[in-house]
C-alpha cells in the first residue's frame, strides 16, 4: 500500500489550515518543525512539551481546542497531533489518537513491528507531506539531516528507510540523502558541522547511534524553555541564514503545567488492556519505546 498525500490531507483537513496555534517537543526536531510550520503555514508557536511538563502562553490556553501538537502524540480526543511514536498495542488504537496524524498508525505498525517503524524525523515527514523543494548548501542539508539523527538512521536502517521511500508517494529523497553513507560526509560532520552546533550551545548529550565509517557518536539537543532561550535563538539564526525559513517568535510563556513521567512493562499493560490502563492512570500522552516498555505522562489536574 502506497501512502498518498491527498489521502492524508483528506483525512486530516487541519493540515492545510493557516495560522494554527501549535506546541512542539522540547528538542532539536521540535524546533526545526516549528521553523518549517512557521515559514510554510504561518502557524503560531504557543508552547512546548517535553513529555513531562507543558509550557504554554495565554493565547495557547485561550485557544487550546485549536492547538496542534507537533512531534508529539497526545491522548485527549480533542487534541490533534503530528507524531511518529509507536502507539498501537496488539492492534488496538485508542480513540483519542484517531484524530492525530502518525505514519506508524496509518500503516498499522504495532509493538511487534519495531523493525518496520518509520525511521526518520517528524521534519522529514513534513518535507514529504508538503512536497517541499530541496535546494540547499551542504550545511543546510545537515541541519535537516541532524533532526532525529536522520543521517545515522539512514546508515543503520538502510533497508527499512528504502521501504518507506517506496511506500511514500514520490519525493526527492535522493537529493536529501546523496553521499550520506560516506567517509567524506562524516568528516564534514565531525570537523565542521558538529563544532558549529556545539559552539552555539545546541548540544545537550549523546544518543545511542554511532556512524558506520568513523564511529561518530550522535549528538542531540533537548532544551528547557525556562533558561535555554538564547540557545534556541542561536538555532533559529542558523535556520534563517542557511535554510532561509522564517522562524517563529519565541513565545512568552505564562503557565507551566507540571506532570509526572513513568515507564512500565508492556506485559503489565497487556494484562489490564490498553484502554483500561490509559483511563485508570489518567494518561495524557504515551509512547511504546521498545517491544517491552511503554512510557507515559500523567497530569494531576489538566483540562
Amino acid at each position: 500500500m502506497q501512502i498518498i498525500r491527498k489521502d492524508i490531507f483528506k483525512k486530516f483537513k487541519w493540515l492545510k489550515d493557516k495560522n494554527r496555534p501549535f506546541i512542539i517537543s522540547a528538542d532539536y526536531d521540535g524546533l526545526m518543525c516549528s521553523a518549517f510550520l512557521s515559514h510554510y503555514l504561518k502557524w503560531n508557536l504557543v508552547g512546548y512539551y517535553n513529555m513531562e511538563n507543558i509550557w504554554i502562553t495565554n493565547d495557547g490556553i485561550k485557544n487550546k481546542k485549536d492547538i496542534i501538537w507537533v512531534d508529539l502524540n497526545i491522548l485527549p480526543e480533542i487534541g490533534k497531533s503530528i507524531g511518529g511514536h509507536i502507539t498501537i498495542l496488539d492492534n488496538h488504537i485508542p480513540k483519542g489518537l484517531t484524530s492525530s496524524c502518525n505514519l506508524n498508525v496509518i500503516r498499522n505498525i504495532t509493538n511487534t513491528d519495531f523493525k518496520g517503524k518509520y525511521p526518520l524525523s517528524t521534519l522529514s515527514f513534513l518535507l514529504w507531506l508538503y512536497n517541499t523543494p530541496l535546494t540547499m548548501n551542504n550545511f543546510s542539508k545537515f541541519l535537516i539531516l541532524h533532526s532525529d539523527s536522520m543521517w545515522l538512521k539512514y546508515q543503520k536502517y538502510t533497508k527499512n528507510v528504502s521501504k518507506w521511500f517506496d511506500v511514500l508517494e514520490k519525493y526527492q529523497w535522493d537529493n536529501l540523502f546523496s553521499n550520506i553513507d560516506s567517509i567524506d560526509f562524516e568528516k564534514q560532520i565531525d570537523q565542521n558541522y558538529y563544532p558549529i552546533l556545539i559552539s552555539s550551545g545546541i548540544f545537550s548529550g549523546f544518543s545511542k547511534l554511532s556512524s558506520k565509517h568513523l564511529n561518530i557518536k550522535s549528538r542531540e539537543y533537548k532544551f528547557n524553555p525556562d533558561w535555554d532561550i538564547d540557545v534556541m535563538l542561536n538555532l533559529y539564526d542558523l535556520i534563517k541564514n542557511n535554510l532561509k525559513w522564517n522562524t517563529p517568535k519565541i513565545p512568552i510563556i505564562n503557565k507551566k503545567i507540571k506532570g509526572k513521567k513513568y515507564t512500565t512493562d508492556l506485559n503489565h499493560v497487556k494484562k489490564i488492556g490498553l484502554s483500561k490502563f490509559l483511563v485508570n492512570n489518567n494518561v495524557f500522552s504515551y509512547a511504546i519505546t521498545s517491544p517491552q516498555k511503554i512510557k507515559y505522562t500523567v497530569f494531576d489536574k489538566i483540562k
